[in-house]
């Protein structure tokens, strides 16, 4: 239980200090801080982007957040500069609740990681 409450009070944190950022007075969900990660990995600054580049750098912050816990590597960066990543381990079955938990494990590592909280 201890675990779930630090959890929790870290996620909400994260949450007010990136909303306050990028949220133009909205809280941000996990979806929104993926993409804002996907957008950071990329490197290419903020534009517009297409749905399916939406989709990539969702793809990519998702195997970004979640490389340290072994399931993917960098592999190398095409041509237009987009980072592509291999699978080492496959992703257990997971249920939903429980493939949020990880994903907000991992996003709060990726911040404590990149000192930005």
């Amino acid at each position: 239980m201890l675990r779930h409450e630090t959890l929790k009070s870290k996620w909400e944190a994260l949450k007010q200090k990136i909303s306050a950022q990028f949220g133009d007075g909205e809280m941000l969900d996990l979806d929104a801080i993926i993409y804002l990660i996907g957008v950071q990995e990329l490197g290419q600054g903020y534009r517009k982007f297409k749905k399916d580049e939406k989709v990539n750098l969702m793809h990519i912050a998702i195997c970004r957040v979640l490389e340290p816990l072994g399931y993917y590597e960098f592999d190398f960066f095409d041509d237009d500069g987009w980072p592509h990543y291999k699978v080492k381990e496959e992703i257990p079955f997971l249920k939903p609740g429980e493939q949020s938990v990880l994903m907000k494990e991992a996003v709060i590592e990726y911040f404590m990681e990149k000192k930005l909280i």
